[in-house]
């Protein structure tokens, strides 16, 4: 059941102690008060600010536990405090672990910082949870796929435009990559596991990827310098830094420039052009 009083209290409380430049925003020059507004957090949450405000309130409906799940990602909630707000909410949790989509707040914390670098955080089944505005002006909005195209190794081997942003010499070399590390978190996490289910899948749907699981090859490693096919700014030439999340199985990838490169130059450029699109 339903603890609307407890809800709205949980929810003020937490608005009241997250500062804007904790979630990524300015802070403004006419901030009378701490913490957000309301305004700001269901910007945060994707609602609307009369739908939150109700929440708060106390008097709104029962929220949907995908609205649930929107409203801990924004809020920027520890798992603890995510599974308290759905069971506030008269919802059983989520399962923690390798199936979550929950990003923990230190994690987002970092890609918040990260707003003049390309950076992603993504699933161990290369599903992309959060992007970094540059991220997205390097890569696409990629975190928009649904179902099984949520992961990159299954539109790399069922949908073509998928390999358009990669060099073609090294794309036989990615095919590889993925599967071996798809065959890798089927062993971790067993035959009944979502791993599992897209290996079935692409193996229905793929000959290629068919053909490269029947080889078992486990162990193959990304290139060091990760190269990228840019429409507007070409070729570019980048270092991935990776950061693990042990406890929910992502990982936060940056992706770098060398100093004084001309792929620095690049992604320069590509800051500036992604800028005036959304000035």
């Amino acid at each position: 059941m339903m603890d609307r009083q407890g809800l709205g209290e949980f929810l003020r409380t937490r608005r009241a102690s997250l500062q804007p430049e904790d979630v990524g925003m300015p802070r403004g020059h006419r901030r009378r008060t701490d913490g957000l507004r309301r305004e700001e957090v269901a910007a945060l949450c994707h609602m609307s600010t009369d739908y939150y405000a109700r929440l708060e309130r106390g008097t709104g409906p029962q929220p949907s536990e995908q609205m649930v799940a929107s409203i801990a990602q924004g809020l920027h909630l520890s798992l603890s405090e995510r599974d308290h707000v759905f069971r506030l909410a008269g919802h059983n949790p989520p399962a923690r672990g390798a199936t979550s989509d929950h990003v923990s707040p230190g994690m987002l914390r970092i890609l918040d910082r990260l707003q003049d670098t390309p950076a992603e955080i993504v699933t161990e089944l290369g599903e992309t949870l959060r992007q970094s505005a540059l991220g997205v002006a390097l890569l696409g909005d990629v975190s928009r796929y649904t179902g099984p195209s949520r992961s990159l190794g299954y539109r790399w081997f069922v949908e073509p435009a998928a390999r358009e942003a990669y060099p073609p010499e090294e794309r036989a070399v990615l095919s590889r990559v993925y599967v071996s590390g798809l065959r890798e978190i089927v062993g971790i996490r067993g035959a009944d596991s979502r791993a599992a289910q897209l290996a079935h899948l692409l193996n229905e749907q793929s000959e290629e990827f068919r053909a490269l699981w029947e080889t078992h090859e486990v162990g193959v490693s990304s290139p060091n310098l990760k190269r990228f096919l840019h429409p507007e700014v070409g070729e570019l030439e980048l270092s991935c830094q990776t950061l693990l999340d042990p406890e929910q199985s992502h990982r936060l990838l940056v992706y770098t420039a060398a100093p004084g490169s001309e792929s620095q130059e690049k992604l320069q450029l590509l800051a500036v052009i992604s800028g005036q699109r959304v000035s």
